[in-house]
Parts: C-alpha cells; sequence; structure tokens
C-alpha cells in the first residue's frame, strides 16, 4: 500500500520540527511505501529551512510542497492533488505520534469495506482539564482538538478530527476537495471550522463507511493561551457559524427575521438566564457556551441572508410590448 501523510503548516516551526521528528520514527511493514508530504501554507518563517533539513536527513520520506493560496483548504486540496499515495492520512504540525499510528490508522484502509478512518488524539501526558471546564459531555474538549471515543473500534457515525484522519484518495476524486469557505484561513472572515468534518459527513451523507480505530493515537500540544475562557467561547462562537455556512442552518427552522430563525431568540434567552442563575462555576460556563454558539449561529444566519440578498439578481420594470391578450 502506498500511503501519503499530509500535514499543512503556516509559521509554526517549531512545534513542525517536534511534529516531523515524531513521524520520522513511525514503523510499517517494509512492504508498505510511504512519505511526508509537508504543504507549507505561505509561511514568513523556517518551515521550509526545517523541512530541507528532515529531507536531507530521511532522503525519499519527506517532501516539501508551497502553497501561497491562504487557507488550510486551499493547502489541504494541493496535498491532496500531489499526494503519491493511495491512502492519505491527515494530521497537524502541534502533535506528536505513537509510533503505530499510521500503521494502525491506516490499516482498515486495504479494502473497499471503509472509506476513511478515525484515531484517537490525546492531550499530553499529565492534562488535566480547568476547574471552570465540565467534561461530562462528549464534546467538551472539542476546543483542544480532542477525539477520544473510547477504548474500543467501531463504525463512526460521527466524522474524526482533522489532525488524526485517513481517507482512501478515490473518495477525493468521487466527491471533491475541501470546502475553501470554511477552515483556518490567516485574516479571513470566513468560519475557521468544519472544514475536516464537512468532509466527513459529506461521505457519511452518500452511505460510505468510517472507522473508529483507538490504537491510532497521536498527542495534541495545548499552548496555555488556549486553557482560558475566552479562546473556548470564541471557538464555539466560531463553531456555530461554521455549522450554518456548512449546512445552511436546521431545514425545519419555521419563521425567520432577517433569515434568522425566531426560535434562536428563544433559546438565546433561555441559556442566558441559565448562564446566570445556575450554581456551580463549571455549570455556568457550560450555560454561557450556549449563549456564544447560540449567537453565533444567529450572526452566521443573519449574515448568510443579507448576502443572498446583495447576490439575488435586482428587479426591473419593463414595458410590456407584446399588446393585449386575446380574449
Amino acid at each position: 500500500m502506498k500511503i501519503t501523510i499530509i500535514l499543512c503548516t503556516y509559521n509554526r516551526c517549531g512545534s513542525l520540527a517536534k511534529a516531523l521528528q515524531s513521524a520520522s520514527a513511525l514503523r510499517l511493514p517494509d512492504s508498505d511505501e510511504w512519505e511526508v508530504l509537508v504543504v507549507d501554507n505561505n509561511s514568513s518563517d523556517k518551515t521550509r529551512e526545517v523541512v530541507e533539513e528532515f529531507r536531507g536527513r530521511y532522503p525519499g520520506r519527506f517532501r516539501y510542497l508551497f502553497e501561497p493560496q491562504q487557507g488550510k483548504s486551499y493547502a489541504l486540496n494541493a496535498g491532496v492533488r500531489e499526494a503519491r499515495g493511495d491512502v492519505l492520512a491527515f494530521t497537524d504540525d502541534d502533535v506528536t505520534f505513537e509510533p503505530m499510528w499510521l500503521q494502525n490508522l491506516t490499516a482498515s484502509l486495504r479494502t473497499g469495506e471503509w472509506a476513511g478512518a478515525g484515531g484517537r488524539t490525546l492531550p499530553p501526558r499529565g492534562f488535566s482539564p480547568p476547574r471552570w471546564l465540565s467534561t461530562d459531555w462528549t464534546h467538551a474538549l472539542g476546543p483542544l482538538a480532542i477525539f477520544d471515543r473510547g477504548p474500543d473500534a467501531h463504525e463512526l457515525t460521527e466524522t474524526p478530527f482533522g489532525n488524526n484522519m485517513a481517507y482512501r484518495k478515490e473518495m477525493f476524486e468521487r466527491y471533491g476537495g475541501f470546502r475553501t469557505d470554511l477552515g483556518p484561513a490567516s485574516g479571513s472572515k470566513v468560519p475557521q471550522k468544519n472544514e475536516d468534518v464537512e468532509f466527513g459527513r459529506r461521505l457519511l451523507a452518500a452511505g460510505e463507511r468510517l472507522r473508529y480505530e483507538p490504537s491510532a493515537v497521536v498527542y495534541h500540544e495545548i499552548p496555555e493561551r488556549r486553557l482560558t475562557r475566552k479562546y473556548f467561547l470564541h471557538w464555539w462562537f466560531d463553531k456555530a457559524r461554521a455549522d450554518v455556512r456548512e449546512s445552511g442552518g436546521p431545514a425545519n427552522a419555521g419563521w425567520r427575521l432577517a433569515g434568522i430563525p425566531v426560535a434562536s431568540f428563544r433559546r438565546l434567552i433561555i441559556w442566558t438566564l441559565r448562564w446566570i442563575f445556575s450554581p456551580g462555576a463549571a455549570r455556568r460556563f457550560s450555560c454561557k457556551v450556549n449563549v456564544w454558539s447560540i449567537t453565533g449561529s444567529i450572526v452566521e444566519s443573519f449574515r448568510q441572508s443579507r448576502d443572498a440578498g446583495r447576490n439575488s439578481p435586482k428587479p426591473t420594470l419593463k414595458r410590456d410590448t407584446r399588446g393585449p391578450k386575446a380574449a
């Protein structure tokens, strides 16, 4: 099997070097051909020098690709186009790998039974969540890019995260690439989320099957700046915007005001009251997250409606020259 690891990066040469060093220790059967394709998304630091160093140390293992169009989805799509593998594994520049990560992640993709697979993304060893964060629900650590669905392998009904996922390349030929109106982009006003999960949801909607492989483990770096309430609130606000942009909002939203489902205002009031009056810091913050998330969906719903109005054809008054209709 031929495998390409696609790793997109932007101005993080320090963490990139750690990720590439970890990737150099990955173990696969000798019969498998594999490469690491680093896509530099217009970095201005020493990203290229870091990759060139690894190319020199490990000939034939690492490749460098420059993508000048700013935006992670552009970089991902460039990587997909240039990949030599039949299976494409995706990861980020701020993770480290268990040595068997790539083999375990891609093993199920040797046949046509599974379209893709997602592994287990864990925080660094010794990590403890802040006291103000409740972790009693599945997606609580989503803002930290943690994806842990337990120790047992199973079929996924949700999509894996972009730092630990793999797809057969033919899936991109069949369903297209990553949406460029979603995902991280420096200085952009588009939502900074969902380019990875939207692709997976597209496959699930088409009836393709995805597998969860808990033995494919990566560890995601968590800088201190992310362990703040402000970061979590911003993340959920932007995630809600991305959800609306991805799907257009609920299909049966009922009445709308300026493109915003009227029910959203009711939900906003309810969760604001819960935020104010709930006991306990963790419970109050969970309610506050819901307030920010609902606000994000309201903002994006309004923007989508406004932009649709601007782009719609303007009505014109034309003189009817056809004459009177026959009786």
